[in-house]
C-alpha cells in the first residue's frame, strides 16, 4: 500500500451520512505522513457560501476514535474530509450534523475505525443546506492517534484562561504562551479546567509596573460577567479570537475537564450570590447554561459513565497510559471551614465517581495512571476568611471534610496493590511539584506517589499557598509569580509536559515557563505491583 491509499469500510461510511447529529463517524484506516500545520481560520464573512468562523478542534482521542468541532457563520452541514495524506489527495469523507442557532452553529462529531499511532490529518468545511455544492473554504487541523504497542507517548496540560483582566493580546498573537506549547509537538493537551473566566471581563488596556500597557481585545460578552447563554458561549468564542490558541487547538488534540471559572469563581451547587454584578443570583440557573456552553464549544467525548452529564471518565492511551479525568466541582459541597466528619462521602468527588474511580484503577492495566485533579489535594485553597474552597483545610491531622474522598481513593490503591498513579493539577496560579509520602503524613494508610501543578496559561499569577500535612506532602520546587496577578507579559505562566518513553516506560514530569524554557524535570521508573 502506497502513501497515499486509503482503506474504507462502506457500508459504515453509508450508515454515518444516514444519521443526522452527533455519533457520526466512518470506520477508515488511513496511511501516514509527515506533519502539517492548518490553515488559519476564516474571517466571519457573510457571503454567498457558509464558512467557519473559529477554526477547527479535536478531542477525547480514544481508540480508534476522535471527536471533532468547528463552528459555521450561519445554519449548514458540517463535513470533514480525513486523511493519513496532508496534501488530501486520498480522504475519506464523513458528514457532520447540520447546525443551527440551537447550538450557536456549532457541531462536533465522532471520526471511527482510525489507525493506531498515526497522525491523521482532516479539514472541515460548511456546506449549503439547500444546495451541496456550495461550500466554504476547508480549514485544516491534525490529531495523532494512539499507539498499539508500548510507544513513546507526550502530553501538556495546564489550566487557567484569560482570568483576572488578562485576555486576548494581538502583540502576542493572542496568548503569549501558544508558541511555546506548539513548539513541544504534543500527542495531546489535558486543559485542567478553567477553559474560560466566565467571571473575569476584561477592559482594553492595563497598567503594567514597568509602566507600558497590556492590550486586550475586547467583545460584548467579555465586558461583563456571563449570566445569559449567549454570555457564555461569548466567553468561548472570545478565547478562540487568540490567533496562535487556535493553532495550537487545531493542531494538538485536547482532553478537557471544567472547573470553577466556566461557571463563576468558587462556585458549589445550590449556591445563591451575593454580589451585585449578577442579577441572576441562582448558582444551579448559572451553571445550567454554563454547561450547555461548554458542550457546545469544547469536544468532549460521550463516554463519561455518570448519568447526570458530569464530565468524569477515563482515556485509554495504549499500554502505557490510562488517564482519569475527574469532575470535583458539579458535586462539591458547600464551601465551610471544610472540618465534616462521619461516614458521608467527602464532598468533593461523590459516592458515584469515588467508586468509578476505585472499580477503573483496579481494571487499567497499562503501566502508568494519571490523575488529573482540577483541585489540588494538598494546598490550602482559602475561600474568604473562614470558608474553604479546595480538598485541604490547614489541618495537618486525620481527614477532614473533602480530604475524606481522597484518603478513601489512596487507601483502595494501597489495598489493591496499584501502582505508578500520578496526580496532575493546575488551579492555583503557579507550578509546583509535590511528593506525598506516609512517613510525613498523619494518615499513612497510602503509598507514597507525587502530584505535579501547573498554570495559568493566561491569567493572573499568585501564590504559593500553603501545604497541608493530612497526606504529607513535601514541596520539592515551587515557582511562583513575583507579585499578585502578575499578568503575562511579565512571565509567570507556565505549562507542564509528560514524556513516557516506550522501551524503558519511564515517566518524565518537565515543567515549563511562558517560553518553554524548562524549569524543573523529575523521572519516575515504575513499580511492579
Amino acid at each position: 500500500m502506497t502513501s497515499g491509499d486509503l482503506i474504507v469500510d462502506r457500508r459504515a461510511l453509508v450508515r454515518a451520512a444516514g444519521l443526522g447529529v452527533a455519533g457520526l463517524g466512518a470506520a477508515v484506516a488511513l496511511p501516514g505522513t509527515a506533519l502539517a500545520g492548518p490553515r488559519p481560520a476564516p474571517a466571519l464573512v457573510r457571503s454567498g457560501r457558509p464558512g467557519l468562523t473559529h477554526g477547527v478542534q479535536a478531542g477525547d482521542v480514544h481508540g480508534h476514535e476522535a471527536t471533532v468541532w468547528a463552528r459555521a457563520d450561519r445554519p449548514s452541514r458540517l463535513v470533514a474530509e480525513v486523511s493519513r495524506d496532508a496534501s488530501f489527495r486520498r480522504s475519506v469523507t464523513v458528514r457532520g450534523p447540520a447546525v443551527s442557532g440551537l447550538t450557536d452553529l456549532t457541531g462536533q462529531w465522532t471520526l471511527r475505525g482510525l489507525p493506531s499511532g498515526t497522525d491523521v490529518h482532516y479539514r472541515i468545511r460548511a456546506v449549503d443546506l439547500h444546495d451541496p455544492r456550495r461550500s466554504g473554504a476547508p480549514v485544516a487541523g491534525r490529531f495523532r492517534t494512539l499507539p498499539r504497542r508500548p510507544d513513546d507517548i507526550r502530553f501538556l496540560w495546564s489550566g487557567d484562561i484569560a482570568g483576572q483582566g488578562w485576555g486576548v493580546n494581538p502583540a502576542y498573537g493572542g496568548f503569549r504562551i501558544a508558541d511555546a506549547m506548539i513548539r513541544r509537538d504534543a500527542d495531546f493537551f489535558l486543559c485542567s479546567g478553567d477553559n474560560v473566566y466566565a467571571d473575569g471581563p476584561v477592559q482594553q488596556s492595563v497598567a503594567l509596573p514597568d509602566g507600558s500597557t497590556w492590550t486586550n481585545l475586547v467583545t460584548e460578552e467579555k465586558s461583563k460577567v456571563a449570566e445569559t447563554l449567549d454570555e457564555y458561549r461569548g466567553q468561548y468564542k472570545y478565547n478562540l479570537l487568540a490567533d496562535n490558541w487556535r493553532r495550537f487547538l487545531a493542531t494538538t488534540a485536547q482532553i478537557t475537564q471544567w472547573d470553577d471559572h466556566e461557571v463563576t469563581n468558587n462556585w458549589y451547587p445550590g449556591e445563591i450570590l451575593d454580589d451585585p454584578a449578577y442579577t441572576e443570583k441562582r448558582v444551579d440557573v448559572l451553571a445550567s447554561r454554563a454547561h450547555r456552553a461548554f458542550h457546545e464549544y469544547v469536544p468532549v467525548a460521550d463516554i463519561s459513565p455518570d448519568p447526570d452529564g458530569r464530565v468524569y471518565r477515563v482515556v485509554h492511551h495504549g499500554p502505557l497510559l490510562d488517564l482519569f479525568v475527574l469532575d470535583m466541582r458539579t458535586h462539591k459541597d458547600p464551601n465551610t471551614a471544610n472540618r465534616e466528619s462521619g461516614p458521608d462521602d467527602g464532598g468533593v468527588l461523590g459516592e458515584r465517581q469515588t467508586r468509578w474511580l476505585i472499580e477503573e484503577l483496579r481494571r487499567s492495566r497499562a503501566t502508568w495512571k494519571v490523575i488529573a485533579n482540577d483541585l489540588p489535594i494538598g494546598l490550602v485553597v482559602p475561600d474568604g476568611t473562614t470558608a474553604q474552597e479546595g480538598v485541604a483545610q490547614g489541618d495537618p491531622g486525620r481527614p477532614l471534610g473533602r480530604e475524606r474522598d481522597i484518603a478513601r481513593v489512596l487507601t483502595a490503591l494501597q489495598e489493591s496493590g496499584i501502582r505508578n498513579h500520578v496526580w496532575l493539577t493546575a488551579d492555583v496560579h503557579y507550578t509546583a511539584a509535590h511528593h506525598y509520602s506516609p512517613d510525613r503524613a498523619a494518615y499513612q494508610r497510602f503509598d507514597p506517589f507525587w502530584e505535579f501543578v501547573s498554570g495559568p496559561l493566561n491569567a493572573g499569577a499568585f501564590g504559593p499557598n500553603a501545604l497541608d500535612g493530612t497526606f504529607g506532602p513535601k514541596a520539592e520546587f515551587v515557582a511562583a509569580a513575583p507579585h499578585a496577578n502578575t499578568g503575562p507579559g511579565e512571565g509567570a505562566q507556565f505549562f507542564g509536559e509528560v514524556q513516557i518513553d516506550g522501551p524503558s516506560r519511564e515517566l518524565t514530569v518537565t515543567l515549563h515557563d511562558v517560553d518553554g524554557r524548562s524549569l524543573f524535570s523529575r523521572t519516575l521508573a515504575p513499580r511492579r505491583r
